[in-house]
C-alpha cells in the first residue's frame, strides 16, 4: 500500500470493520462484524461462543434483542424484512436474486400452506409408490384457498406467479427426478443403494474398516460397550470365499457408520411425535468387479441401564424373497434416513455454508481489494453471506422449512454444533479427507498425491482431478506474488487475516493444534485451495444432486416414524399383503414429503447467470499478464477434466459411474466449457464458483 494512500485505507478499514458500532445496520451499510447464531428463534440454543455449543461465526446485524429472551436477537418477518448483510454481498445478479428470493417466498407463503390444506382435505398419506409417481405425471388438485389469489398479486414476475397455486389448480407438478427417469425400480436394488454411497448426494461418509467387528468412539463411562454386534456368521456367506479378517486385511470391507453421532440423541429424537430413529451401521464388501455390496445393517436403539446408555442392536442381512426382502428394504431405508439428515445438516449446511462465512468476513476486514489473495478468493465468496442470511430467515430457523422435513427437527442445529467440535480445516482438503477415512493412502511415487484403495469411487476420482487443478492454479498464482516464504512472512495483511480467521471467525476452535501457522507459501497454497474447493466443488457435490437423488423420497427419505416390524405382529403380517404401504408409512409423511420435494427443487437449480469454476464474471479482474495466463491454463485443465468425466462414464468396466439407475455421475463435471450458459435448471452437473444457492 503506497504511503500516501495509507490514511485512506485506515479510514476504510474502520468503516468496514465497524468495531465501534453495534448496529442495527441498514441496507446501505458496508460493515463486516462477527456474531454468534442467536437469531434462529427464542426457543433454540445459542450456537457459538461456548465450549458446549461451538459454531462458526456469522455476520452481525446489530438488531435489537428479543423481548422474551434477551440472550437472543429479535426475529424479522421472513422475506419481507430482510436480514442485514453488507451491501457488497447482496445479490448482484437480477435473475439469481429473483429466482431464489421469490421462490423461497412462494414456498413459505404459498406452496406450504397449499400443501397443508391439501393434506388436511385428503387422507394425508400415500399408499403406494404409484401415488408418488403420479406427482410427476399430473400433480394433485387443490381445494379453494381465497388468500392465495391475493398473494399472487404481490409477485411481479410471471414465472413466480406460477409458483403460487389457486383453488382448483393441479399443484406440485414436479419434474421426474433423474434417479427414476430410466428405471422406476432400480433404486431398490442393493447395487444402486451401495453405488449412491460412492456417487450420490452424500458420498463423503463411507470409511474403510480397519478392525472387525467395528468399534465405537463413544465414552464407555457414559455409554458402556458399543462394539458392533455384526459377526462372521452374519456376513461370511457374502465375502466371496474369504474371512472377515482377510477382507479387512485386503481393504475389501467398508462401513457407512451413523451409530456414534446418532446414539447420544436417540432418546430425545424418539420422544418427538411421529418419529422413530435408529443408530445404524452398514457394512459393505468390495467385490471382484469393483462394486460394493451391502452385507449387513445393524439397527440400534438406546437401552438405559443405570447411568449407562447401552445399545440394543439387531443385525439384518440381505434377502430377496417374501417378507424378509421387505424387512431388508426397510433396514436400508433407516440407513438412508440417517444419511439424509447428516447430509443436510453437516455435509451441506455446516461443512460448506457455515464454515465459509468467517473466511468471507475476515477477508473483507483484513485484505485490501487490491491484495492478490483477496482477488484470488473473492470470486468464490459472492452471494454466500446472502444465501446464509436467507437460510436463517426461513430454512434453519426455529419452525423453519428444514425443521419441518428432517427427523432432527428442533434438535437439528444443536446437533450440527456438536459435530462442529470435531471440524478440522486441514481435513476439509479432499486428499486429507480421503486419507482420514481410509479410502486412500499417500502415493509412494508422488507424496503430493494420493492413491485410492477403492479405485472406482466417482466422487473421489472426479474430485481429486478438480482438487489438483485448483491446487495447480493457486500455486502458479501465489508464486507470482510470494516467491519466497520470507515475502509471505512480511505481509502484515496476510498474517492479520489468518490470525482473525483462526482466533475470531472460528474462534471456538482457536486452540486446535491442526491450524496451519501460515509461515510458508505451501501453507498459503493449501489453505487457499481448501477454501476454493469448499466454496465451489464440495458445495456442488452436495447440493445440485439433491432433487435428482432425493426428489423421489422413497430413495432418500428425510424421516422415519415407526420401528421395524417384528415377527408375529400385525405390522409384520401386513408386509406380506401391502408392503409398499407399510414402507411408505414407515418413512417420511406426506406433508414432509411434499414440502421437502418443493424445497429440493428450488435448491437444485442452476440459474442462467451461473459463473462456473474456471470462468470469471469480470474479465478485468486483474491486469497482471502472468495471472491471466495461469487462469487461462486453469480453464483449459478443467475442460480436459470434462472430457475425462464423460469418458469415464462411458466406460462399461466402471460399474459405479452409472449403476442400475443408469444415472451417470456428473456432479463434479465443471461445465466450464459452456460459455453460452445453457446448463440451467436441474441438470445434476456443473461446479459454480460459489455457494450460489
Amino acid at each position: 500500500m503506497p504511503a500516501a494512500l495509507k490514511p485512506y485505507r485506515e479510514d476504510e478499514l474502520r468503516n468496514l470493520r465497524g468495531d465501534d458500532t453495534q448496529g442495527p445496520y441498514q441496507v446501505y451499510d458496508r460493515v463486516y462484524c462477527y456474531d454468534v447464531y442467536h437469531d434462529l428463534g427464542d426457543a433454540r440454543q445459542v450456537l457459538g461462543g461456548s465450549e458446549d455449543f461451538p459454531y462458526p461465526r456469522r455476520c452481525r446485524t446489530g438488531r435489537e434483542l428479543s423481548q422474551t429472551n434477551p440472550d437472543h436477537e429479535s426475529r424479522l418477518l421472513p422475506l419481507i424484512q430482510r436480514i442485514y448483510v453488507p451491501r457488497d454481498e447482496v445479490f448482484g445478479h437480477v435473475k439469481q436474486s429473483d429466482f431464489l428470493g421469490y421462490s423461497l417466498k412462494a414456498l413459505v407463503d404459498g406452496i406450504i400452506p397449499a400443501i397443508r390444506t391439501y393434506v388436511d382435505f385428503s387422507p394425508g398419506e400415500f399408499d403406494s409408490f404409484q401415488d408418488i409417481l403420479n406427482l410427476y405425471e399430473g400433480g394433485i388438485k387443490l381445494p379453494d384457498i381465497p388468500a392465495l389469489e391475493e398473494l399472487r398479486k404481490q409477485f411481479p414476475l410471471e414465472l413466480i406467479k406460477d409458483l403460487i397455486p389457486m383453488g382448483g389448480d393441479y399443484i406440485l407438478k414436479y419434474p421426474k427426478p433423474q434417479i427414476i427417469s430410466a428405471d422406476e425400480k432400480a433404486w431398490m436394488t442393493d447395487d444402486e443403494f451401495a453405488r449412491e454411497i460412492l456417487a450420490g448426494v452424500n458420498p463423503m461418509m463411507i470409511t474403510r474398516v480397519t478392525e472387525f467387528p467395528p468399534q465405537s468412539t463413544l465414552d464407555p463411562t457414559k455409554y458402556g460397550d458399543h462394539t458392533s454386534t455384526i459377526n462372521e456368521a452374519h456376513i461370511g456367506m457374502n465375502l466371496e470365499g474369504i474371512t472377515a479378517q482377510q477382507a479387512v486385511a485386503s481393504n475389501k470391507l467398508y462401513i457407512l457408520d451413523h451409530h456414534n453421532h446418532m446414539m447420544p440423541y436417540l432418546v430425545q429424537l424418539n420422544n418427538l411425535d411421529d418419529t422413530f430413529i435408529y443408530a445404524t451401521r452398514t457394512l459393505l464388501f468390495l467385490r471382484g468387479d469393483g462394486t460394493l455390496a451391502p452385507i449387513a445393517i445393524e439397527l440400534s436403539t438406546p437401552l438405559i441401564q443405570g447411568d449407562l446408555t447401552t445399545p440394543k442392536s439387531t443385525v439384518y442381512t440381505p434377502s430377496s424373497t417374501g417378507v424378509e426382502a421387505w424387512i431388508w428394504q426397510l433396514a436400508k431405508a433407516y440407513v438412508c434416513v440417517n444419511d439424509y439428515g447428516w447430509h443436510q445438516l453437516i455435509s451441506h449446511w455446516l461443512n460448506t455454508h457455515a464454515v465459509m462465512e468467517p473466511f468471507i468476513i475476515a477477508t473483507n476486514r483484513q485484505l485490501s481489494v487490491t491484495h492478490p489473495v483477496h482477488k484470488l478468493l473473492q470470486p468464490h465468496y459472492r452471494d454466500t453471506m446472502n444465501i446464509n442470511s436467507r437460510a436463517r430467515e426461513v430454512l434453519i430457523n426455529e419452525g423453519g422449512v428444514l425443521e419441518t422435513i428432517i427427523f432432527q427437527r428442533k434438535h437439528a442445529m444443536e446437533m450440527s454444533s456438536i459435530t462442529y467440535k470435531n471440524w478440522n480445516f486441514v481435513e476439509q482438503a479432499l486428499p486429507d479427507d480421503l486419507i482420514k477415512r481410509g479410502m486412500a493412502v499417500r502415493d509412494p511415487s508422488n507424496p503430493n498425491k494420493v492413491k485410492l484403495l477403492l479405485e472406482d469411487y466417482p466422487y473421489a476420482v472426479d474430485g481429486l482431478a478438480i482438487w489438483h487443478a485448483i491446487e495447480q492454479w493457486v500455486q502458479e498464482y501465489v508464486a507470482i506474488y510470494y516467491p519466497t516464504d520470507s515475502v509471505l512472512q512480511g505481509d502484515v495483511e496476510m498474517l492479520a487475516w489468518w490470525k482473525e480467521v483462526r482466533e475470531v471467525g472460528h474462534g471456538d476452535l482457536k486452540d486446535a493444534k491442526w491450524w496451519p501457522k501460515m509461515e510458508t507459501v505451501d501453507e498459503l497454497v493449501k489453505a487457499c485451495t481448501t477454501i476454493i474447493w469448499t466454496g465451489s466443488a464440495l458445495h456442488a457435490a452436495v447440493n445440485f444432486g439433491q432433487y435428482p437423488y432425493a426428489g423421489y423420497h422413497p430413495n432418500k427419505p428425510s424421516a422415519s416414524r415407526l420401528p421395524m416390524p417384528e415377527p408375529n405382529t400385525e405390522e409384520y403380517a401386513l408386509l406380506a399383503h401391502e408392503p409398499e404401504k407399510v414402507y411408505i408409512r414407515t418413512i417420511t409423511n406426506q406433508f414432509q414429503t411434499l414440502v421437502g420435494m418443493s424445497l429440493l427443487e428450488i435448491l437444485s437449480n442452476h440459474t442462467s447467470d451461473e459463473v462456473y469454476l474456471g470462468q470469471h464474471d469480470t474479465p478485468e479482474w486483474t491486469s497482471d499478464a502472468k495471472a491471466l495466463e495461469a487462469f487461462k491454463r486453469f480453464g483449459a485443465t478443467l475442460e480436459g477434466i470434462e472430457s475425462q468425466v464423460v469418458a469415464l462414464n462411458g466406460n462399461s468396466q466402471l460399474k459405479n459411474r452409472n449403476g442400475p439407475a443408469k444415472f451417470p455421475y456428473m456432479l463434479l463435471y465443471p461445465n466450464t466449457s459452456d460459455h453460452e450458459g445453457n446448463a440451467t435448471g436441474i441438470t445434476a452437473r456443473g461446479i459454480p464458483n460459489i455457494i450460489s444457492i
